[in-house]
């Protein structure tokens, strides 16, 4: 009996010291580097315990503007100070010397630091070249002037460009192969996340020194320089954004406080987006607030800017010429109307934006076809695939942006009522369209009806600034507006500005001449929830392009969900036209 017990204690032993083997042999040479269900790497940990360490280079690639310039991180030179200092003798006014800053400064950051120290923290005390030349000629250890990259606390065009995320689950999902980093950052949304293959770090570049459990040296004061050992890596992601004219329009949007909108500014020539402006903003503190919305990205009301699009229809189709007259005393119903503007031309209607006139014609389009609406949405490039989208390496279809689907009708029902019709017909009912494909109708017109894909992105460069590929302007399928009916529009649209009846006549003393379309769209909510006319939310817009004799910018704004005699667009427009001219002009 007693020899029993003995087996059984010993076979229980045996059992228990073989699991244990096991598990030491997973956690040492099976799992070493994607241990458990969240992928750790237990190398990486162990060093982390047993280092204090700087991050010099979180190390995953940068957005550039046009010109190069960096986007998303600003790097500076600074001084670098490791804690073990404190416990040495060392030549602090020597360094203070160098950098024109009181020793005592210097010591007291240091007898804080619990860790490597940037000095001045956020603030860095910036470095000359010449400065570091000096501190590093003086060969302390633990003293070092380097170049850090520190992330920008406020990136210009932020919905555009994205934001980043550690989540450690979608990071292997998205890349299974990779089993070092597991809390790398991530593309969580706009370009950083379309972009994400080829931004995500390899590696950090980093000071690093061993302490022992009291945080002293383990191996004296030694400390080492890690880095990506490629030089071409990371990528960076040429964006088509102008980083002055960006913080201009930005500038535009703050002065005339501008809560829900924003602007959007393209290249007519290369069909880029130059500078996209969204509010409310996004907060770096709560990235996932209300400022996480691109609007200029999403589906919007557009009221009667969409009229451009019944005007080229009805164009297009030969439904109307300019001889033809429409009763703008009455509204859409064919009572008396607000601005009685009495029987007047299609080139006048767009003028004074006679609600009757393009009420009647989208009744005549429809019924002559009841998709040609749409049709001609997307022969301006309104709606359909108006973002960048190719085949990238073995992406299909690669799209630069998540841009919402716009529609003119989202129910057959509609296309059967005539009220309902009418109110299509002046960019109101179920229509929904956004302000990129807006700036993208205006700069197809200003190009005579040719129309293409909008980029944001350029190319993906090498650390070196060669290029890894690049993204061609490409145009959009399908059928386009005739030539003529282009030129009609050109005309029309100038008329909106110029003439003695034009709803923009606000905008004649920009600094460029200006062709374009307002829309003032009723989005059925009203402020305070008070039920009364005096409290209707619209959504303000103008769309058009500049200089008119010679295309080169389509720029819409658009201020939403203000009240009637507020938020006016106008200003917003030309001060944004004047900040463009002046920064070309300079």
């Amino acid at each position: 009996m007693k020899r029993k017990r003995v087996y059984t204690l010993s076979l229980v032993l045996l059992l228990c010291f073989s699991l244990y083997c096991a598990r030491l042999m997973q956690l040492q040479l099976f799992q070493t580097e994607s241990f458990s269900k969240h992928k750790i790497n237990l190398l990486e940990e162990s060093v982390i315990q047993r280092t204090q360490q700087l991050i010099i280079d979180e190390g995953r690639g940068e957005f550039l503007d046009r010109n190069g310039v960096p986007l998303t991180y600003t790097e500076k030179n600074v001084l670098v100070l490791f804690p073990f200092l404190k416990k040495m003798n060392w030549p602090v006014e020597k360094v203070a010397s160098v950098l024109n800053i009181s020793p005592e400064f210097i010591r007291t950051s240091v007898e804080e630091s619990k860790g490597p120290i940037v000095l001045g923290g956020k603030s860095a005390v910036e470095l000359s070249e010449n400065q570091m030349e000096a501190i590093n000629g003086l060969e302390i250890q633990g003293v070092f002037a380097l170049s850090k990259k520190f992330k920008n606390e406020q990136v210009i065009a932020s919905q555009l460009i994205g934001i980043t995320g550690e989540n450690a689950e979608v990071f292997h999902k998205r890349y299974p192969d990779k089993v070092k980093g597991y809390n790398q950052k991530i593309g969580v949304s706009g370009l950083q996340e379309s972009f994400d293959e080829w931004l995500v770090a390899e590696e950090q570049a980093k000071l690093i020194y061993h302490v022992d459990n009291m945080g002293g040296p383990l191996f004296g004061v030694d400390v080492k320089y890690l880095a990506q050992a490629n030089p071409f890596y990371p990528l960076n992601v040429k964006t088509t954004i102008d980083g002055e004219i960006q913080l201009a329009l930005e500038s535009v949007a703050d002065t005339y406080d501008i809560n829900k909108g924003g602007l959007l500014l393209l290249d007519i020539e290369k069909n880029e987006i130059v500078a996209s402006v969204s509010r409310p903003k996004m907060s770096s503190s709560d990235p996932f607030n209300a400022g996480a919305t691109n609007f200029m990205l999403k589906a919007l009301i557009p009221g009667s800017v969409f009229k451009t699009v019944v005007a080229a229809a009805a164009m297009d189709e030969g439904i109307v010429d300019e001889s033809r007259l429409f009763p703008c005393d009455e509204d859409i119903y064919g009572s008396m109307a607000e601005k009685p503007h009495g029987n007047i031309n299609i080139k006048t209607s767009l003028a004074v934006s006679c609600n009757r006139t393009f009420a009647d014609l989208a009744n005549e389009l429809v019924e002559k076809d009841s998709h040609a609406l749409e049709n001609y949405a997307k022969k301006l490039g309104l709606l359909g695939d108006i973002s960048w989208n190719g085949d990238v390496f073995h992406y299909e279809n690669f799209p630069q942006l998540q841009v919402s689907e716009g529609r003119i009708f989202s129910s057959e029902v509609g296309r059967s009522d005539p009220n309902y019709i009418s109110q299509t017909g002046i960019g109101q009912y179920e229509v929904r369209v956004t302000p990129l494909g807006v700036a993208n109708m205006m700069a197809t017109i200003a190009r005579g009806g040719d129309k293409y894909q909008v980029s944001a992105v350029s190319a993906v460069e090498y650390q070196n600034g060669t290029e890894m590929f690049s993204f061609p302007q490409k145009n959009i399928g399908g059928e386009t507006i005739t030539p003529y009916t282009a030129m009609k529009l050109q005309q029309y649209l100038r008329g909106v500005v110029n003439s003695p009846e034009g709803t923009a006549q606000y905008l004649q003393t920009a600094a460029y001449p200006i062709a374009g379309k307002t829309g003032t769209a009723e989005t059925g909510k009203h402020k305070y929830q008070i039920k009364e006319d005096k409290y209707k939310l619209y959504n303000k817009w103008f769309a058009g392009y500049f200089p008119f004799d010679n295309p080169k910018y389509a720029l819409v704004a658009v201020n939403m969900d203000v009240l009637e005699y507020e938020g006016g667009i106008y200003p917003i427009y030309q001060d944004s036209v004047d900040a463009i001219y002046n920064i070309e002009n300079e």
